[in-house]
């Protein structure tokens, strides 16, 4: 681990983070983090989504069981519109 900072909560429950983390790993305005607390311990971990190629195993993987059990686009459809609905 690199340099330490300090920072403060505000009143409104914002952390900054201090400009030379954020410049060192790359952080910009709207990222994501996981935060993990135990006892006086707070940890920021950096969401980075996947890329979308990341998913087209999945995807094939998914297609294919639809497939084979007969699954129809228009079954999908119809699911999306009952949970909708349901609402």
């Amino acid at each position: 681990m690199n340099a330490a900072a300090t920072t403060t909560l505000s009143s409104k429950g914002q952390v900054v983070i201090p400009e030379e983390i954020r410049e060192r790993l790359g952080l910009k305005a709207g990222a994501q983090f996981v935060v993990v607390a135990e006892h006086d311990v707070v940890i920021f971990k950096v969401l980075n989504p996947p890329a979308l190629r990341e998913f087209a195993p999945l995807v094939a993987k998914a297609r294919k069981a639809a497939k084979r059990s007969g699954l129809r686009q228009a079954d999908i459809a119809t699911a999306i519109s009952t949970v909708r609905r349901a609402r």
